[in-house]
């Protein structure tokens, strides 16, 4: 949702993880800066509009997956009428305060991966990827908490998240700022992109292991 803008972390990044793909709208900053990516999307026809937006990307691929925090898992994932870029395994709660022309309209029922899982499956080296970026609607935590065996993998992390229940039951900023905390990264940098009239916000947030600050 949030308008993309370069991240001075991406200078110093190898590789980069981008869960929840959508369209790949930052393809071309990433090619430019000459970063590997592996994208990942869930929805069916958004995925197929991706593979086909980054068929000239040589460095990048796209694999078809929901993240969560466990392997096997069928989560009934709602869509949204914004070309999917709402989408959620969670309810709409006061992100309609902000936002109050986007809804869902049909769901579909997919199984989940972790992102360990999905990294051996399709033969992808964690080592090569130091930065993760998600932008998954309220799931940010459980990917994270799926994710922790390849955690020590990343110097960087980037995610949407709100300081408000803009999901229901959804993550918030000083949730992931708690967990990853515990596994040695600190927040590095805050954008706020949206803004709620009753309070709270939505930002794009980026944490770094303590070590490279």
């Amino acid at each position: 949702m949030s308008a993309y803008h370069q991240d001075p972390f991406l200078l110093d990044a190898r590789g980069v993880i981008h869960v929840g793909a959508s369209f790949g709208q930052e393809r071309e900053l990433y090619q430019s800066l000459g970063l590997p990516v592996v994208w990942v999307e869930p929805i069916p026809e958004v995925f197929a509009q991706l593979r086909q937006n980054i068929a000239t990307f040589h460095r990048q691929i796209a694999v078809q997956a929901l993240l969560t925090d466990r392997d096997g898992v069928e989560y009934t994932f709602h869509i949204s009428n914004n070309e999917g870029m709402s989408s959620s395994i969670l309810e709409l709660d006061l992100h309609r305060d902000i936002w109050p022309d986007v809804d869902y309209t049909h769901e579909i029922q997919l199984i989940s991966k972790t992102l360990p899982a999905l990294l051996i499956e399709n033969a992808v080296d964690p080592a090569a990827y130091d930065a993760l970026v998600m932008d998954t609607q309220g799931s940010e935590l459980l990917i994270l908490q799926g994710a922790t065996p390849v955690l020590h993998h990343f110097r960087y992390i980037k995610t949407e998240a709100p300081d408000f229940e803009s999901y229901r039951g959804c993550c918030l900023v000083s949730d992931l700022a708690q967990f990853l905390d515990g596994h040695g990264f600190d927040e590095h940098a805050r954008h706020k992109f949206a803004e709620r009239k009753q309070g709270g916000s939505y930002y794009d947030v980026v944490f770094a292991r303590r070590a490279q600050l």
